[in-house]
């Protein structure tokens, strides 16, 4: 699976952007989707769950009622929509997809990554 995500972008604290991520290869319904950000000078961090079905989703509590993630499987695209944005959601976005079973909530159930997206939040 190849991942590229897009959308990123210059917003004001308050503001809101939408990013989303094109998969090409494999089939993309065999896989769970998640949003990863890895801001300067920290680790890379969870961001919002998918599974292959959009049935269910799960949020970083930093997240949690700010940011809503979808996907399309006939369009093989998965979105990131995240409102209310603040500065320290400043970083660099990535996509990611991971098979069934794997921990979706730690980078290392993921199998493909997209090259990331940069989202600066100015105060």
């Amino acid at each position: 699976v190849q991942l590229q995500a897009y959308g990123g972008g210059l917003v004001q604290a308050g503001g809101s952007l939408r990013l989303s991520c094109a998969a090409s290869g494999r089939s993309f319904s065999n896989y769970f989707m998640g949003w990863f950000r890895q801001a300067p000078g920290k680790e890379r961090e969870f961001v919002a769950y998918i599974t292959w079905s959009g049935a269910t989703t799960y949020y970083a509590d930093s997240v949690k009622g700010r940011c809503t993630i979808s996907r399309d499987n006939a369009k093989n695209t998965v979105h990131l929509e995240m409102s209310n944005l603040k500065p320290e959601d400043t970083a660099i976005y990535y996509c990611a997809a991971g098979p069934h079973g794997r921990a979706w909530y730690s980078d290392l159930g993921y199998d493909y990554w997209g090259q990331g997206t940069l989202v600066t939040v100015s105060s």
